[in-house]
């Protein structure tokens, strides 16, 4: 009760309003897991050993960073196939990401993963299930597989389920939707088996990380990881990388992400001066936009995400876009390993 008060004391007044259409929400929602978890709705656990990584609110907690952590750390000992909804793009059903691939066909997250692990495989479908059943007969020498986005595609059970959060905007502290950012209970996050808080800033003590595990409510079983993103000290384009500091004169930043607060941040932080246009996440650019961004540009650097500049080079073929290359880091070498063991450990894989 003390920590629904809590929540209700940090909502803007016009949210607070929406509480009974929270509680519906939350009902439907609800009432869907017992489904699930009496079986009365099927899961298909996947005899493959299995990640899956989901997190409980709308967007924004570094989920696809995860992924390609995943990837990068597991692709030179395992054959990996990514399974995602391809949220996005414009087309529908399931597809097997190939050269003639693009961000509209297969979706941001899924074109950026293919784009930048080739070795892999990447399949796209809606509906999870179906495109698990596209892997296992297409792709029979995969041997890990790892699902984007899968906290609520219960029909699908992976082996090991990682729950994202971020240390600035836990589940813990919020509400299901409308009210608040939830797309089920907090109670969601018992499925998990590990809990990776992401976005932490660099310098978290072991006391705040002991607080914020306690504020999670944690069973006793569940692994909790934090998590900072590291970013690259260059920034790249095609076939040209530049030193972040040489950046001296104003610069357009161009976001299409759910949380561009961090990287905003950042680059702050370096002193560097620049114009952030923000858009939407998964924003789909029109001419409108490139006209403003150019006229922004005024001939300088277009920095922008490694997800947006698959969309953004097509649409603007400049050679001064750029993007900054970030990846998830822990605070200590035996953190990660510890990360990876628990893993591989859930996975049987040692």
């Amino acid at each position: 009760m003390t920590n629904i008060i809590y929540i209700f004391m940090g909502m803007n007044t016009w949210r607070v309003l929406l509480f009974p259409f929270a509680l519906l929400y939350g009902g439907i929602t609800t009432l869907r897991n017992v489904f699930f978890d009496g079986g009365l709705l099927p899961i298909h656990k996947i005899q493959t050993p299995s990640i899956g990584v989901g997190n409980l609110s709308v967007g924004g907690t570094g989920k696809s960073v995860v992924v390609d952590y995943l990837i990068s750390n597991f692709k030179n000992q395992f054959r990996i196939a990514v399974l995602s909804r391809g949220y996005g793009r414009v087309v529908k059903g399931v597809f097997v990401a190939d050269e003639n691939s693009t961000a509209a066909s297969i979706g941001d997250e899924p074109y950026q993963f293919f784009s930048k692990h080739r070795e892999i495989k990447v399949v796209v479908a809606e509906k999870r299930l179906l495109g698990l059943r596209k892997i296992e007969q297409a792709q029979p020498e995969v041997d890990l597989l790892i699902l984007d986005d899968v906290m609520q595609h219960r029909f699908v059970q992976p082996t090991a389920l990682v729950l994202t959060t971020t240390y600035t905007e836990p589940y813990s502290s919020d509400f299901v939707l409308p009210m608040g950012n939830l797309r089920e209970s907090r109670a969601g996050a018992q499925r998990a088996d590990v809990i990776l808080v992401t976005k932490c800033p660099d310098d978290l003590t072991e006391q705040q990380m002991k607080d914020f595990r306690e504020g999670l409510n944690v069973r006793p079983n569940q692994n909790v990881f934090f998590s900072k993103i590291n970013y690259a000290t260059s920034i790249q384009n095609k076939g040209t990388q530049i030193k972040l500091n040489t950046l001296k004169t104003p610069f357009t930043l161009i976001t299409g992400i759910a949380d561009p607060a961090p990287l905003e941040a950042y680059l702050r932080s370096l002193q560097l001066d620049f114009v952030h246009l923000s858009f939407p996440d998964h924003h789909r650019f029109t001419p409108s936009d490139i006209k403003q961004i150019k006229s922004t540009q005024n001939s300088g650097v277009i920095l922008t995400t490694e997800k947006d500049f698959t969309r953004l080079y097509l649409l603007l073929q400049d050679e001064n876009l750029f993007y900054l290359p970030i990846e998830m880091g822990f605070f200590t070498p035996a953190r990660e390993r510890e990360f990876k063991d628990v893993l591989k450990k859930q996975l049987a894989l040692d």
